[in-house]
């Protein structure tokens, strides 16, 4: 049997469940806003500065942290023009990360975003994740007929 290797979190919630959509291009946005997000240096500053970081799933930790408007203090960002840069980078990774693949902007979008100033931005949606419901088959309402 093949182990799988390299960092699940790439990965577009499609390709693990098609309750989240069809696999498609926007597959490959989720990964790319997954890589901006740990490229800006987001996922380090998380494993150095949380104590529970393990029981924290990153994006939410990300977005919350836009949401509030709290610094990153990010690795190697040293002038106000760098935070900048960085700030949007982030912003778009949100948007690239999106669970449902129709919310993912398209790569040309994410360009254009890319080259907006970061007051341009909108803040996404938050990124939601969750497995599809479960049929229930003690309960007394659910039916297999």
């Amino acid at each position: 049997m093949l182990e799988a290797r390299g960092t699940i979190g790439y990965i577009a919630p499609e390709v693990f469940s098609r309750y989240f959509g069809e696999v498609s291009h926007k597959s490959d946005v989720y990964s790319y806003g997954m890589m901006i997000l740990e490229l800006v240096g987001c996922k380090n500053n998380l494993d150095a500065g949380d104590g529970n970081s393990s029981e924290i799933y990153f994006p939410y930790w990300v977005y919350r942290r836009v949401e509030e408007g709290k610094e990153f203090k990010l690795p190697g960002v040293v002038t106000s023009a760098e935070n900048e840069i960085a700030k949007k980078m982030i912003m778009v990774g949100l948007w690239c990360i999106q669970a449902r693949p129709s919310d993912r902007p398209p790569m040309n979008k994410v360009i254009e975003m890319l080259q907006l100033s970061i007051e341009d931005l909108q803040i996404p949606p938050k990124p939601f994740l969750s497995s599809p419901p479960r049929l229930d088959i003690y309960s007394s309402t659910s039916s297999l007929s």
